[in-house]
């Protein structure tokens, strides 16, 4: 019987120095300075650089697929089909306020802080310590068992879509990168960008020049600053009231005629909306109360009116069912110039019975009669695995007897890589009934968690890799 948290143990010291290596990686997609050999930019690519040489000198075979991605891959069975652990090395960007620099990992209380630190650095150098434990045990394998490193995975996936394009994709296996016990359903998803219906309106002595916010459609916006002009001079007494009001922080700075009005709210991920204290739709509702002229005033009562409506009500597309729970909606990145763009970029979260197309018809409808059309919509589909699959009865069944604890089966409204393979689920690392920090301020790995979940993968990885594909799996 092999004592898995026991080899971790065993590596915990190298486990952790790669790890704070990675997480020194300001690994955020910059198109600035992206190149062929770096399509994400050059920081990432330095990350994905840092995985692959990990890799090959834990005696992996490895290979870079175009800078999309990478993979390091354990076995020379001649089969195409393999299983497939998929990671991610890229980060959103470390906005709010950390305790401590975002790329300077840092630890306090038993936890490791940084930007990555659960999503999704921790997680992959838990695969890949839970891959390498299993090659130096020399343990025996049916199966080839490939652990790829993708680059995209918080602005889109073109890394994945690239990745498939020019690679064989395993059919099962799973992504570190949510809750355990395993997310064996996931949510699909719009990406809308809804832009204000231009027209003739009279000036007003109160004008809305700027309204900036977000920085990811997957995010919820901290900070909003606007610039007005013509605004009365007691604003700032009602705007202070407003902030404490709602419990948050706000400025308010003259710069000649202009007023530059910024609320700070509260980052969270997308997909749980209700985590975060939106900035932009609530400075919204604070602003939509000025008398600003019909284009700046229909702006501003649209965002105002997605405020808290997480559950798309205000949208007409509230939907709920009882395996992946309810539809939600993420105002996440907001745009309004007086003389440009006026745009609101919407991330909706879906239940996998949803009927998409019933749901796109009614939100076109929806912001037509709010004085907005939709300029572009990307969809992806929900992702589900069967409950009696053998894979997710294997997992199931190493989660159990390493945790002592049943394997509850999930599902989420995040969108993992795991939608990329036919049988591929979510596997940890997030333990129940702990804080998730992803995309947040201060976001941190529990080290203990850390081990545990390295323990897991490594026993996950050998029972998987032994499975017999040929029966079909």
């Amino acid at each position: 019987m092999i004592n898995w948290y026991g080899e971790v143990l065993r590596r915990e010291d190298m486990l952790m120095q790669d790890l704070i290596g990675l997480l020194k990686i300001d690994s955020v997609k910059d198109e600035t300075t992206k190149s062929i050999n770096n399509p994400m930019g050059i920081k990432v690519g330095k990350a994905l650089e840092y995985v692959l040489n990990l890799s090959e000198n834990a005696g992996f075979h490895t290979k870079n697929v175009d800078g999309y991605a990478g993979y390091a891959q354990y076995g020379n069975n001649e089969e195409e089909q393999h299983i497939g652990l998929l990671c991610h090395v890229d980060v959103v960007p470390a906005t709010g306020k950390w305790t401590t620099p975002p790329f300077e990992p840092t630890v306090r209380d038993g936890k490791l802080f940084a930007r990555g630190a659960i999503d999704d650095k921790g997680p992959t150098l838990a695969a890949f310590y839970g891959l390498k434990i299993v090659k130096e045990l020399n343990l025996p394998l049916k199966n080839n068992v490939r652990i790829i490193f993708g680059t995209d995975e918080e602005s889109g996936m073109s890394c994945m879509k690239h990745y498939r394009e020019v690679e064989a994709m395993p059919t099962i296996g799973f992504a570190p990168d949510a809750d355990f016990p395993i997310i064996h359903a996931e949510k699909g998803q719009l990406n809308v960008k809804v832009v204000l219906k231009e027209k003739e309106v009279n000036p007003s002595t109160v004008v809305l020049l700027s309204f900036q916010s977000g920085s990811r459609p997957n995010m919820v916006p901290e900070r909003a600053i606007a610039i007005v002009e013509g605004v009365a001079n007691n604003i700032q007494l009602h705007y202070e009231k407003f902030c404490t009001t709602n419990g948050v922080e706000g400025t308010i700075e003259k710069d000649g005629e202009q007023i530059h009005i910024t609320l700070i709210g509260k980052s969270a991920h997308g997909m749980e909306p209700h985590k975060g204290k939106n900035a932009a739709t609530l400075l919204a509702s604070f602003l939509e109360t000025l008398p600003f002229d019909e284009q700046a005033s229909t702006f501003l009562s649209f965002l105002s009116c997605l405020h808290e409506g997480y559950d798309g009500k205000s949208l007409a597309i509230s939907y709920h069912d009882e395996i992946t729970g309810p539809l939600t909606v993420n105002p996440g990145v907001i745009s309004y110039e007086k003389s440009g763009e006026k745009a609101v970029r919407l991330n909706i979260r879906c239940p996998v019975s949803l009927d998409f197309e019933v749901t796109k018809n009614r939100l076109r409808e929806a912001v037509n009669t709010k004085g907005f059309m939709i300029e572009e919509l990307r969809e992806s589909l929900p992702h589900h695995v069967s409950a009696d699959h053998p894979m997710i009865q294997t997992l199931q069944t190493v989660y159990e007897e390493e945790m002592n604890e049943k394997a509850t089966l999930l599902s989420t409204g995040g969108a993992t890589y795991a939608r990329f393979m036919e049988k591929g689920v979510a596997f940890g690392m997030c333990f129940p009934g702990k804080e998730m920090t992803a995309h947040q301020a201060d976001e941190y790995i529990e080290i203990e968690d850390l081990l545990k979940a390295t323990a897991i993968y490594a026993r996950a990885i050998y029972e998987l890799g032994n499975l017999d594909l040929k029966k079909g799996v």
